[in-house]
């Protein structure tokens, strides 16, 4: 079910590594919050540089760069057993969550890049801060509650960074939540800047109607190639071939 309707969805992270050729490809490692944040925040950060002239009274700004964007928010771990099905051991989640987000990758020489999914926050990026404070305990000592402050710097392969410069550039992967009153059409005319796409991003998406859209659906709107066989400058939808079931080997 889409999100809007009132289900309860927990917050996601992901594991996910590079490929060769910029794309990013999701991991089988997981960690599910037990229980959602009360809040993030979402920082967006425009440097400038500022230098004063001889005998002006106030420096000249000049746009520098567009910093990395950064996601915070905490997490509770419990093990108390208040919360219903919690039944993990504190330092237990840690580790998996660790796993996830903090060891370091040895194929890769690198921790991993997190995918971050609740609600209409969909983001990537690599741990940049995780403290832990434990805060009830077992007479022995064990942790049985612990909260994790958590912030996330945003993670873009070279080719995205250099195609973010053209933030509605028709040649990078968007994925957007749709709200009230969106349609297909109009959702390709704000990216594609050509509502006339939008038969290939139904089918993209698989979409079996497109008349009408429930708001809170998550519509990926792919990359763009030159058409075959068109006039120069002329694009479509990017397609992915459908993998080929395998054969059976005949025997020798």
């Amino acid at each position: 079910m889409p999100g809007g309707t009132g289900e309860l969805k927990k917050l996601t992270i992901t594991a996910c590594t590079v490929q060769t050729n910029g794309d990013i490809q999701e991991g089988s490692d997981t960690f599910q919050a037990m229980l959602n944040p009360s809040s993030y925040s979402h920082q967006h950060t425009i440097s400038y540089d500022k230098k004063v002239g001889f005998g002006k009274a106030a420096p000249t700004v000049r746009f520098s760069g567009i910093d990395e964007e950064l996601v915070s928010f905490d997490l509770v771990l419990d093990g108390t057993g208040v919360v219903e099905g919690a039944s993990t051991a504190v330092a237990s989640q840690i580790s998996q969550l660790k796993a996830v987000v903090y060891t370091y990758d040895g194929g890769n020489h690198e921790p991993n890049i997190a995918k971050l999914t609740w609600g209409t926050l969909l983001f990537y990026g690599r741990l940049k801060t995780m403290s832990v404070e434990y805060t009830v305990f077992e007479p022995g000592g064990d942790p049985l509650r612990a909260k994790v402050k958590m912030s996330f710097a945003g993670f873009m392969s070279d080719r995205e960074e250099s195609l973010r410069a053209k933030r509605a550039s028709p040649d990078l992967s968007h994925v957007v939540v749709v709200r009230e009153g969106d349609t297909l059409p109009l959702l390709c005319h704000r990216v594609y800047k050509d509502a006339s796409y939008y038969v290939d991003v139904a089918r993209y998406n698989d979409l079996s109607e497109v008349g009408s859209l429930e708001p809170g659906t998550r519509i990926s709107l792919p990359p763009l190639q030159p058409r075959p066989n068109r006039n120069e400058g002329s694009r479509s939808v990017r397609r992915y071939p459908r993998r080929r079931p395998a054969r059976p080997r005949r025997g020798r």
